[in-house]
């Protein structure tokens, strides 16, 4: 599975769990961390952790895929998912509003919004 083909599944099974406001930026050109970042919002901490937990759950079961790291999600605030090629952040509304991320790695062609 290639890193597009990655940052898809990953879009389509945050939005099966109703992630919000879900985009990914193409950073291949940026930096050597990741080839995509993956931003998505929770309603609550409830929500972020869920997803991250849910995320991490069907990638490994149905997919073989294990992140490397895993970040935050016992606060519920943030999470980060690190799949080599594909960096999975998760926010609830303030921790997102704050960091704002896709200002930092956006160029205005890079971000694309995931619609299912």
């Amino acid at each position: 599975m290639n890193s597009n083909e990655k940052t898809q599944l990953i879009c389509k099974l945050l939005s099966e769990k109703k992630a919000c406001n879900i985009v990914y930026i193409a950073v291949e050109k940026k930096t050597s961390l990741c080839d995509y970042f993956v931003i998505a919002g929770g309603r609550s901490k409830t929500q972020v952790k869920s997803l991250a937990e849910n995320l991490e759950e069907k990638l490994k079961k149905e997919y073989s895929l294990i992140p490397q790291r895993v970040e935050g999600v016992q606060g519920g605030r943030w999470a980060v998912l690190d799949y080599a090629d594909v960096i999975v952040h998760l926010f609830a509304d303030e921790e997102r509003d704050f960091y704002r991320l896709e200002r930092l790695w956006e160029d205005g062609e890079n971000l694309k919004r995931y619609e299912d």
